[in-house]
């Protein structure tokens, strides 16, 4: 099986927002962005899956018409902070986050462990399947887990995945 991941292009935000679910317009560089993913990708997929997320969906659409909402693909909830920047959360809270990302839950959000578990829960589910091409259009905190996954990674080395908007990546997980 052949798996293309990648990551939604870049969305409009302000520097230090917090936003792993939330709704985000696209830059209006997507038309370029677009093009340029388009480039990297075969003619056709058997699947397309995508994060519910409006800034995954739009990049989907444009790839299959048909592609499938899977609301694992979701970026890593950040509960209370959402929509929050980065210096104006508890600054004890986040120390404690960032201390250990892995176990401890964002406030009202999740950790990437509980991430990390729904996420798997849909690749090994996928691996089940017959495709030899699929598509997946997410955001760079799933995209990062897979790779972990796949290259053996542990998950307090996960930010050493760089991803960028719009980025393709191709992976040949093994199934059995």
């Amino acid at each position: 099986m052949e798996v293309y991941l990648i990551r939604h292009t870049t969305p409009v935000l302000e520097p230090g927002l917090i936003y792993g679910r939330k709704e985000l317009l696209l830059h209006d560089t997507f038309p370029d962005e677009l093009a340029v993913v388009m480039r990297q990708l075969p003619e056709h997929f058997e699947v397309v899956y995508s994060s519910p997320a409006f800034r995954c969906v739009e990049l989907a659409k444009e790839i299959s018409p048909d592609f499938i909402i899977d609301t694992r693909l979701q970026e890593l909830d950040f509960g209370e902070w959402e929509g929050k920047t980065w210096d104006t959360v508890d600054q004890v809270a986040l120390q404690c986050w960032m201390d250990d990302y892995v176990t401890v839950c964002v406030p009202g959000g999740e950790s990437m462990v509980q991430m990390r578990d729904r996420v798997m829960e849909f690749w090994n589910e996928l691996l089940t399947q017959a495709h030899t091409r699929v598509c997946i259009v997410t955001h760079a905190g799933v995209i990062r887990l897979l790779l972990a996954s796949v290259r053996n990674i542990a998950l307090t080395d996960i930010f050493d995945i760089k991803v960028h908007y719009g980025e393709v990546i191709v992976v040949k997980p093994f199934t059995s």
